[in-house]
């Protein structure tokens, strides 16, 4: 995430300097702990969990299970990722459902924390999974909030009780306790009450929460906190937990390009457990909070996790399984192209899948340059074509391809480019399906790794390397069948640059090649 880019950039390069280091010193250890310190000092995490983070990552690292290692370096690096998830929450804790309906969820939080938008999200996430949620239009104070909220809920899908025009009119408290019997009426099994803020902490903020409260008797009260108010998120976040006490926090624009001190303090500081992120602008853009993953997004670890289960939700396994048997009968076509590439663009942004791969880090300069509308651009080319032309692209002459190109608003060169591609990605999961390992264009081969329907090297070639080591490892590629690729990676640690790993900008590349132009 965007938020924490700095941050992670500074803890990836105190890491790689411990890599050459076969043993740990004390004033190795010392050093490191400095730059994990500065590192979060800037990024706006409160001193009160720096200081206490930091002692206890220094106390581990001068330990036996570091002095043991085989590798120190990566040993420090597994002990800061455990510390990290132990600040953000440790476990994931899950939304607790009221055992007679409706469940009634109350969100806090000063104004412009997002409220309004964060409880369509929540709605939204609450109708996928089978619920029938109903939001509640008590912030009666700022000015379009009963507005703003009945857009929102229109764009989730779901309904919105406001019985009063708000701008100042109105009893907020009155509201949510109707909200609640209507809910009950209505079989509506989750109620969602957006309340008003203030731009700060003021004691008619804090009475009309409380009395919300008081009056509604919710099963969680959910504190919104912007991600992007740095050290502020502590000392409203013990406001607010001693005025309204919450039972959980939400953590919202972390897509933003702030330090992100506020997602490392709050947790720690308040005893309350982080539920939610909520990750743009979309109503899609918002996720459950798991500390563990987030952890390892900080340390340029990746969440595949994560990524697989967007990956899921988007891709129909029955449709998947279709396309898996074309690849292997060689019957793979522009409108099965077409149709993969829909469901790609479902999953959401292409930069933030990029950026949940292990050490993605290092490649957010090519990420930032990667233009997100190039698959609405492959879309528009194949969606000119005739469906014979999609079917067999073989039928595309240089006048069909000059008349795709107009249709689509394209040039010819855009067309030929899109068919080499197709091509490349045709060729590429023919392989997979027949078990082999591809050749990722961008990627060079994989050393070790069989290519099914590969012919096997000649017998008595081998490496004329100087390097014995080398000479060796070459000498084994070749009789695998493999041509051994200079500069190879070694693999293990790529988050921290741990090893002499293969330039991530060719991955990248690799992806620009499938899904968009050069």
């Amino acid at each position: 995430m965007a938020t924490f880019g700095t941050l992670s950039d500074r803890l990836t390069e105190t890491f790689r300097n411990l890599r050459t280091k076969g043993r740990l010193s004390a004033s190795d250890v010392d050093g490191t702990v400095r730059e994990i310190r500065r590192a979060l000092l800037d990024a706006d995490v409160s001193l009160e969990v720096v200081r206490r983070f930091t002692s206890t990552v220094r106390e581990r690292a001068l330990g036996d299970e570091v002095n043991q290692a085989l590798n120190p370096a990566q040993q420090v690096v597994q002990i800061v990722n455990e510390e990290l998830v132990a600040i953000l929450g440790g476990q994931q804790r899950r939304l607790q459902f009221a055992k007679t309906p409706p469940t009634v969820i109350m969100l806090a939080g000063l104004q412009g924390a997002g409220k309004t938008t964060l409880a369509g999200k929540l709605a939204k996430w609450f109708k996928k999974d089978g619920h029938t949620p109903m939001l509640v239009a008590a912030d009666l104070q700022r000015p379009n909030a009963v507005t703003q909220l009945q857009v929102v809920g229109e764009q989730a899908g779901v309904a919105v009780f406001a019985p009063e025009p708000g701008n100042g009119v109105g009893d907020p408290v009155r509201v949510a306790k109707d909200a609640v019997r209507q809910a009950e009426r209505q079989q509506y099994d989750v109620v969602v009450i957006d309340t008003a803020g203030r731009l700060g902490i003021d004691a008619e903020l804090m009475r009309q929460a409380a009395d919300i409260r008081k009056a509604t008797d919710p099963d969680e009260v959910l504190f919104v906190i912007d991600a992007m108010i740095g050290q502020d998120a502590v000392n409203t976040a013990k406001a607010f937990q001693e005025g309204v006490d919450f039972t959980g926090v939400v953590l919202t624009k972390l897509d933003g390009d702030a330090r992100g001190g506020a997602a490392l303090s709050v947790a720690s500081v308040t005893g309350r457990p982080i539920i939610f992120a909520s990750t743009g602008e979309g109503l899609d853009d918002f996720e459950p909070f798991h500390p563990d993953r987030m952890a390892s997004r900080i340390l340029d670890l990746g969440d595949v996790l994560t990524l697989i289960e967007q990956a899921q939700q988007a891709f129909d396994e029955e449709e998947a399984r279709k396309v898996a048997e074309k690849f292997a009968t060689d019957s793979f076509t522009l409108e099965d192209f077409l149709k993969q590439m829909q469901q790609l663009k479902n999953m959401g942004s292409i930069k933030k899948m990029i950026g949940m791969l292990p050490g993605a880090g290092q490649m957010r300069q090519q990420l930032d340059q990667f233009d997100e509308r190039e698959i609405v651009r492959t879309e528009a080319i194949i969606q000119s074509m005739t469906p014979g032309e999609r079917r067999n692209p073989k039928l595309l002459n240089g006048s069909r391809r000059l008349r795709i190109a107009k249709g689509s608003g394209m040039t010819v060169t855009d067309v030929n480019q899109l068919m080499t591609r197709f091509e490349q990605a045709s060729k590429m999961m023919k392989t997979v399906a027949k078990g082999g390992v591809p050749n990722v264009p961008g990627m060079g081969p994989i050393p070790g790794a069989g290519h099914g329907g590969r012919k096997q090297q000649k017998k008595g070639k081998s490496s004329r390397s100087g390097n014995p080591g080398k000479r060796a490892a070459e000498n084994a590629a070749l009789a695998a069948g493999v041509k051994p690729a200079s500069g190879e990676a070694s693999g293990g640690g790529a988050g921290f640059g741990l090893g002499d790993q293969k330039a991530p900008a060719d991955d990248l590349a690799a992806v620009q090649k499938l899904f968009g132009r050069r």
